[in-house]
């Protein structure tokens, strides 16, 4: 990535996470399930994976995520080949950096979720933080899925107290709220 490029990133960035609201992601948002067509039983709606492995996991089950945000990575590795090859084939390429949430992933999130056709959606840096925009812009009824590590994958029912919960949370984060919350309102 070039400096322009860099520059554009770190203008586009909406908000961070603080180091005092770190602890709040520890725990899962939802049920942990190790087993893909078990919580593919729970789901009714859309469904939005966040995570290379979750969205692997989906896919062996002969399940594609209505949406998957992937980033090639796996608690800070490169995922093996066999998952790059299986979930990297993205329709939307954005950049997002570790610890924040861009206009650009919120922008495109929407956009999937409006898309008729399933939609991967690449992150050049790191997508772990894509679960909170994915709630907000996901229609009540849809699930999101995000892989909580060594421990498997949380579900997260799109409710309306679900969303209010993700508000709150994003409502402490630092940066621009009024241009994060304008832009999941255009999603």
């Amino acid at each position: 990535m070039g400096d322009d490029d860099a520059a554009v990133t770190a203008g586009d960035v909406l908000v961070t996470l603080p180091e005092s609201l770190r602890s709040a992601f520890k725990e899962p948002f939802g049920p942990v399930e190790t087993d893909a067509d078990a919580l593919l039983a729970d789901v009714d709606g859309p469904l939005i994976a966040v995570g290379d492995i979750v969205t692997y996991h989906f896919l062996q089950a002969g399940r594609e995520p209505d949406v998957a945000v992937v980033d090639e990575h796996t608690k800070r590795e490169l995922v093996d080949d066999a998952v790059r090859d299986a979930v990297v084939d993205p329709d939307v390429t954005v950049s997002n950096p570790a610890g924040a949430l861009s206009n650009a992933l919120v922008r495109a999130l929407g956009d999937a979720v409006a898309a008729d056709e399933p939609t991967t959606v690449f992150v050049d840096g790191e997508e772990d933080l894509a679960v909170l925009p994915a709630v907000m812009v996901a229609p009540v009824g849809a699930s999101v899925v995000y892989g909580q590590p060594d421990a498997g994958m949380v579900h997260v029912p799109v409710t309306e107290e679900n969303k209010a919960e993700f508000r709150a949370l994003i409502d402490r984060m630092d940066g621009d709220l009024d241009a994060f919350w304008a832009a999941v309102d255009d999603a």
